[in-house]
């Protein structure tokens, strides 16, 4: 999933976590700023079955039509297929794995039974028929709207069965199916969703329940004691919202928290620590800066194609990530070695760069800085002000677009003002779904999707880069959605739209007084939804 912002993101997909999560800037413990509230007394307490985490993000709305819990990262809803910490997906609400038709284009599903929503009712067809429905229906205008453009109906077909109709083959269908199931009776009335309950009182079938929400500052969960998957042995949970990296780690380090994500250089300093544990947890989540095709400068292929031989990915891992990372040169993950070409790569080359840009006839002033045409080599990169990896990644990309003769002005912006300005300017994104390379790919780089928001915001088209991808979509042999893909990452080297930087590490702090922790591929979403606490219904305190 790619950034998402209202106020994220995938951070999205923020721009780079989530899933459909959104960044809020929130008072912050620093000079001159209100300082944010303490843990309340039970946290000082050290309650064994409590938890207190920080975030990074905060959402803006606890609906999942409204993008909330994107790849099924919540602890208050479930889909009908949960994400198994191994790439894989597992069943959920449903009974079991979807059966499909012959040709692909149906999918059949039964529901399991006895489960019920956090109001008491009981799950049935009819909640996940509504659900679906109210993300295809425009009178409810879901934002998850366009992530189902492959949908034409659901229907039920008894009181435990669905079947999903789609438009063609979706090879990918069934990492559409964690979308958080909600009560029919939520979504009664057609009419936008931003003016529904569920966005601040969700009812869903999750582990555990919303308790309270003090927007800016923290929400409280509850565990769920009857839920369909056993009541789980951590009784609460407090995310507390600490968007600013430094804040975030200097409130770890004065204990505040039980656990925390932080950027890998930050949670490096806390290797020795007596009190917390640091985790690094590999992710397809990547990190690249955009560029824009209707802007003079980084629209033109030679610019594009001379930009991604003039960075030196090896020295991001190496510095801002702290060697906690791999580089990247499309958006597939060597964490899905299935689906991708190890060929279709970009090698470090200035002397390629520069030769590139002589050739297309950028020439260098006497200030180093090109121009061709009385347009100077210059353009604006922004990210968001309180993502201290970000920037970091954003002046290793200017220092090295330099060397070439290419101007990179930085811009660290709140997430509200970076959306207006993604058609003129380039922007650190970060995206990436360990389920299926369909949802993030497709998104990222076919023609259909460009300038709809932080889905292709460069508006890249490349033909031969559209049909693979609709190829790949539409076949469900695993070889040949494979080969599919792989003509993509070809096509894209050849005439690429973005520069693509690297795939993080996501970092972790956590007090190990817990059984129950795996390690976990993750998508770009991560925070407290993830992380080590991806399955932390299922854990169980230790002596």
């Amino acid at each position: 999933m790619f950034d998402t912002v209202t106020s994220l993101p995938s951070r999205p997909m923020l721009p780079a976590l989530a899933p459909a999560i959104t960044i809020l800037t929130v008072a912050v413990l620093a000079a001159g700023c209100t300082a944010p509230s303490e843990p309340n007394d039970e946290q000082q307490g050290r309650d064994a079955r409590s938890i207190v985490l920080a975030d990074s993000t905060e959402p803006e709305s606890l609906n999942p039509l409204l993008g909330y819990g994107a790849e099924g990262a919540s602890k208050l809803y479930d889909g009908l297929f949960a994400f198994d910490g191994k790439q894989e997906l597992r069943p959920a609400l449903a009974a079991k794995r979807p059966e499909p038709a012959p040709d692909g284009k149906s999918w059949t599903v039964k529901i399991r039974k006895n489960v019920t929503f956090h109001d008491g009712s009981d799950l049935g067809a009819d909640d996940v028929v509504a659900t679906y429905r109210a993300a295809l229906d425009p009178a409810y205008a879901s934002t998850v709207k366009s992530e189902f453009s492959m949908l034409t109906d659901v229907k039920r077909l008894d009181a435990e069965t669905v079947r999903f109709d789609l438009k063609y083959s979706y090879a990918a269908w069934p990492a559409k199916m964690v979308l958080g199931i909600v009560p029919s009776e939520a979504l009664a009335k057609r009419a936008p969703l931003d003016r529904s309950s569920l966005n601040t009182k969700p009812i869903g079938t999750g582990p555990y329940k919303l308790v309270n929400w003090r927007r800016g500052d923290q929400m409280s969960w509850a565990a769920n004691r009857d839920y369909w998957g056993g009541a789980p042995k951590v009784n609460k949970i407090t995310v507390v919202f600490a968007p600013d990296d430094n804040t975030r780690a200097q409130r770890m380090q004065a204990g505040e928290f039980d656990g925390a994500v932080l950027p890998p250089t930050l949670a490096k300093t806390f290797d020795n620590s007596d009190t917390y544990r640091t985790v690094y947890h590999k992710s397809v989540d990547y990190r690249s800066i955009t560029l824009p095709s209707g802007h003079p400068v980084t629209g033109d292929p030679a610019i594009r194609k001379a930009l991604n031989l003039a960075v030196n990915r090896k020295g991001m891992v190496d510095g801002p990530l702290g060697g906690h990372g791999v580089p990247a040169s499309t958006p597939f993950s060597p964490a899905r070695p299935e689906f991708l070409e190890p060929e279709a790569t970009f090698d470090f080359d200035r002397s390629e760069a520069e030769r590139l840009l002589d050739s297309a006839g950028w020439k260098e002033g006497a200030d180093g800085i090109r121009s061709k045409g009385g347009q100077r080599a210059r353009f604006t990169v922004m990210y968001f002000a309180d993502d201290s990896l970000r920037k970091e990644l954003a002046q290793a990309f200017a220092s090295d677009a330099k060397e070439i003769g290419v101007q990179v002005e930085l811009a660290g912006l709140d997430s509200s003002a970076v959306k207006p300005r993604l058609a003129k300017d380039a922007v650190v994104l970060g995206g990436g779904n360990p389920i299926d390379p369909d949802p993030q790919v497709y998104d990222a780089l076919h023609s259909s999707r460009a300038g709809d928001g932080y889905a292709n915001p460069g508006r890249y088209r490349n033909p031969t880069v559209d049909a693979a991808l609709d190829k790949a979509r539409a076949t469900t042999d695993p070889a040949q959605r494979s080969a599919y893909y792989r003509e993509v990452q070809r096509s894209y080297v050849d005439d690429p739209g973005s520069v693509y930087l690297v795939f993080l590490e996501h970092a972790y702090l956590m007090r190990d007084e817990w059984n129950g922790y795996q390690p976990v591929i993750e998508p770009h979403t991560h925070g407290t939804t993830w992380g080590p606490w991806w399955n932390v219904e299922k854990w169980t305190p230790r002596g």
